[in-house]
């Protein structure tokens, strides 16, 4: 087992995580494998399964709970062997890593798949061209950071808890973006969902994607679907915006002791049969900057704020994030990306969310030359990146998140310039916010 570490230490250099951006454009590409960033929801194959997050029914999903295998000075080998049935190999799958506890290397099969630097953001990735049907042996060398600099301490929590492989259908939905917004005469909501919808057959395909959204109170709003012809190996997203009248009645605050959500299903279909559900909770309403204030409904939004990082399991984090709202809090600023569980959580309890990036260089924070602060130093520019689309893809869609943090104070440069480009770029509406912009611009508030 010794030789099994040296040999993945060797090959550590080698190994490269294949990030994408699939969401932006349509007809994309999608023979790529590694990591990517997506919002994390799990297919469910019935609505009753969907409605009860019965994960284990219907043979979508396999937890990953891998021991560790050896250790060798500063590094490990965790792994475990997962039987794949044979309907899995002629289908899409993914693996979802959390509390990996350091920077690692992913193997399967004796392949590299993946370097990730960032210990503490949730991980997905995209492993098809690595599975076979029966065993299959899935490694994870744990390594020191090669950007150590930048990486926020995190707290001890189960190793790989909900950690998980997936599988879906060849013909699927492979991210969304879904807000319930007011319209433009401020009278009702819409409902703004675009759904990618994937084809990984070589081939056209015809794709069917839809859903149906509940009011809080249980009232079917909207029901709809769509098909769409999409090359093979590629995705095309599909939007709806339809209106959802009564909206007003059901605003989302935080504050309010049981805060209103509608339930949105979305669904694909096949010859009349649906193949796959993915089940949603959404609020009414919007963040946006007027004038260099957060805006929320017409009303700005008065922001008390407490650092909160969610405890090892929901039923704790429930109970603290109470308690915060019991003390006058109603905003909770996490040091880096969190389970989804989390952002959950806190749309039913009714607490903001001001999400950050694992981004944590205080060291040299003041020092502005090129390579003095890490977020000055170009070489991490790439990095930066990541993590901060790490951050979006995965919280974008849930209503509490009402602005964007891009690390804890790290100085500023031209790393954190990039940043805030591009998540502006592809954040419309939410504040995009840095402690340490100190008067430049790339901060809203």
């Amino acid at each position: 087992m010794k030789r099994t570490i040296t040999t993945a230490a060797l090959a550590l250099s080698a190994l490269a995580a294949a990030a994408q951006d699939y969401g932006e454009s349509s007809a994309v590409r999608i023979d790529e494998a590694g990591r990517i960033h997506r919002t994390e929801v799990i297919p469910y194959d019935t609505r009753r399964d969907a409605e009860a997050r019965n994960r284990e029914a219907g043979g979508y999903y396999l937890a990953f709970s891998p021991r560790q295998m050896a250790a060798a000075g500063d590094m490990a080998v965790s792994g475990a062997t997962l039987d794949i049935p044979y309907a899995w190999t002629d289908g899409v799958i993914y693996l979802h890593l959390e509390n990996v506890g350091s920077a690692y290397s992913l193997w399967i099969n004796d392949r590299p798949v993946a370097e990730v630097e960032d210990p503490a953001t949730p991980a997905e990735f995209a492993v098809s061209p690595y599975i076979r049907q029966g065993a299959n042996d899935i490694r994870l060398v744990l390594r020191p950071s090669a950007t150590p600099q930048i990486n926020p301490a995190t707290p001890r929590r189960e190793a790989f808890a909900n950690s998980y492989l997936y599988y879906q259908n060849k013909r699927s939905i492979r991210d969304f973006e879904i807000a319930l917004v007011p319209d433009s005469t401020r009278r009702f909501g819409v409902l703004e969902l675009a759904i990618v919808a994937q084809n990984a057959f070589n081939y056209d395909e015809k794709v069917t994607v839809g859903y149906d959204i509940y009011s809080p109170q249980g009232k079917l709003l909207d029901f709809n679907m769509r098909e769409v012809s999409i090359p093979g190996r590629s995705v095309d997203t599909v939007r709806f915006s339809p209106f959802i009248y009564g909206s007003y009645d059901n605003e989302w605050k935080a504050g309010g002791k049981t805060p209103p959500l509608y339930k949105v299903m979305l669904f694909t279909r096949r010859d009349g049969v649906y193949k796959e559900y993915m089940p949603l909770r959404i609020g009414f309403g919007r963040t946006e900057l007027e004038e260099g204030r957060p805006m929320r409904l017409g009303r700005e939004l008065q922001l008390v704020r407490a650092s909160y990082n969610a405890a090892a399991d929901p039923e704790t984090t429930l109970a603290e994030l109470k308690a915060l709202k019991a003390q006058g809090k109603n905003t909770v600023c996490p040091d880096f990306p969190q389970p989804a569980w989390f952002y959950d959580l806190c749309d039913r309890t009714g607490l903001y969310v001001i999400d950050r990036a694992a981004i944590d260089a205080p060291e040299r924070r003041d020092d502005r030359r090129v390579g003095g602060t890490p977020s000055n130093d170009p070489a991490l520019a790439d990095e930066y990146l990541e993590r901060v689309r790490a951050m979006y893809y995965r919280s974008r869609n849930f209503t509490c998140v009402v602005a964007y943090d891009l690390g804890s104070p790290s100085g500023n440069g031209y790393n954190m310039y990039k940043a805030y480009e591009w998540l502006r770029s592809v954040e419309p509406s939410r504040p995009v916010i840095y402690g340490d912009a100190d008067g430049e611009w790339n901060t809203d508030l």
